[in-house]
């Protein structure tokens, strides 16, 4: 399945993804925390990829950041432009972010991997690090598991990655993996974030 059908896949589903997961109140505390601390520690311009609603977006963009959010599904990107005035969305994929080499200070992908199949996750990977300055960060949000296989996502198949497998992937990107977190709470399938940053040469361009 191509990012393209991906998108498709969402925008046939987007009012009902909007109700559901469309604000960051609807988000666990632990992840509010989480994006939270990462952003703090960025410098330079954040992307949002894979936005969705954008309800990332406009957190980073409360926070201080100057943060663009880029999603395939059209009708996501309706919402977040009529939802957080003043926020930019565009359509892109993930692994065609079209933006310049070394342009970004940031990048979120909270999720938005989660159905990049194992054959196409290097290239994605490859295409964030390209993206990002030296010493650029980047926060992974996907699911976890004790191996890399598929399951019947609600709106189009997904994948369970090992931390270990996703950090190693990382590292051959040419990311230096951070940290990491898993949990597993009642009724949810297990979680699992990992900071990274880009690695070698000067750090990330400063803010504005």
């Amino acid at each position: 399945m191509t990012s393209h059908d991906v998108g498709a896949a969402y925008a046939a589903r987007a009012s009902e993804y909007v109700d559901l997961f469309g604000s960051v109140e609807q988000a666990d505390d632990r992840d509010r925390r989480l994006v939270t601390r990462w952003a703090d520690g960025l410098t330079g311009r954040v992307l949002d990829a894979g936005c969705g609603p954008g309800h990332w977006t406009r957190h980073l963009a409360d926070l201080g950041h100057d943060v663009e959010g880029a999603d395939l599904a059209e009708p996501f990107l309706e919402h977040a432009r009529a939802r957080h005035p003043g926020v930019p969305f565009r359509r892109a994929a993930l692994d065609g972010l079209g933006v310049p080499d070394g342009s970004l200070g940031g990048v979120l992908a909270w999720y938005s991997v989660i159905h990049t199949s194992p054959s196409g996750m290097d290239a994605v990977l490859a295409e964030l690090a390209r993206a990002l300055a030296h010493g650029g960060g980047l926060l992974l949000g996907f699911f976890s598991g004790p191996r890399v296989e598929p399951f019947d996502h609600a709106v189009t198949p997904a994948w369970y990655w090992p931390v270990a497998e996703m950090s190693a992937r990382l590292t051959a990107a040419g990311f230096d993996v951070l940290e990491s977190e898993t949990r597993t709470d009642p009724g949810r399938r297990p979680h699992g974030a990992i900071t990274a940053r880009r690695a070698g040469g000067p750090p990330a361009p400063g803010r504005g």
